[in-house]
């Protein structure tokens, strides 16, 4: 295996934990790959809108472990509350250790202004009688993402690749919102009024990095994407920003040591 990539800063979020959405095996892979200084987790992370007693697997949870993991290890963790888990924002400003809760953050990263947020406090849809509307379209999206899955399975049966129907169907719903929302403009508009360099935000699954200006000024906005489809997140290094891209190829050298390693210890179960 090859040794951990270390990051400054690397931001995640979307992972909806607790979902037939959620890509946990590829996100423990990237998880144990890096070892970075802060850990942002910029909600969306455990999604208790959809919680289940029923459906929690053990890979979700060996996500929360290899989180819990980092942090013993030195790694600052900073859980940036969002929609999806607001029922956690009744602790913001909690601190044990490495790890923090809390409902936006700014930091001063090489001399530069960096407002961390979630997002869905520009989103109409997570109010009132729309929230209603989007817990239940949430569960709908839910279905077609396990949906997605079966098929994706009996794909893979078959030598051929994955294809996400599921993300079309959502980024045609998403384009929609962001229209009416102007989320990134937003955003960055308020940012620049408040002087920041960079924006970071989460909650809309779209992977995005790019300078955006006005009259007032200029803001680069980040987006960390999601672990649901497009599994991505935000890396700072030497620098820069960039947009990490899960790519399986990437963990073949990881997955055969694990496997091997699974392949000992039934062997030495089976051998007493």
């Amino acid at each position: 295996m090859k040794s951990k990539r270390k990051i400054p800063l690397v931001v995640i979020s979307d992972l909806h934990l607790g979902t037939y959405g959620c890509q946990a095996k590829e996100l423990l892979q990237y998880l144990k790959s890096i070892q970075p200084q802060i850990l942002i987790l910029n909600g969306d992370i455990i999604d208790m809108w959809n919680f289940s007693k029923s459906y929690f697997p053990v890979a979700h949870m060996n996500v929360l472990r290899q989180i819990i993991k980092l942090s013993n290890l030195g790694t600052r963790v900073i859980y940036i509350t969002g929609n999806h888990d607001e029922a956690l924002r009744k602790y913001s400003d909690f601190v044990l250790g490495n790890f923090e809760l809390v409902d936006k953050l700014i930091l001063e990263i090489d001399g530069k202004k960096t407002w961390f947020f979630h997002g869905d406090v520009f989103d109409s849809s997570t109010r009132g009688y729309a929230k209603i509307l989007a817990k239940l379209g949430g569960k709908g999206y839910d279905l077609l993402i396990l949906i997605n899955s079966c098929i994706n399975w009996f794909r893979e049966l078959f030598g051929k690749e994955k294809r996400s129907y599921s993300k079309t169907i959502k980024d045609s719903v998403k384009k929609a919102v962001a229209f009416i929302s102007n989320f990134e403009t937003t955003a960055a508009e308020i940012a620049i009024e408040k002087g920041y360099h960079y924006v970071v935000c989460g909650h809309i699954h779209k992977p995005q990095m790019k300078i955006i200006e006005n009259e007032h000024g200029q803001v680069t906005y980040l987006n960390s994407g999601d672990w649901v489809e497009n599994l991505t997140a935000l890396e700072y290094k030497k620098g820069k920003w960039s947009i990490y891209q899960y790519l399986k190829e990437h963990y073949k050298d990881q997955e055969t040591i694990e496997v091997k390693a699974k392949n000992d210890m039934l062997s030495k179960i089976l051998s007493q």
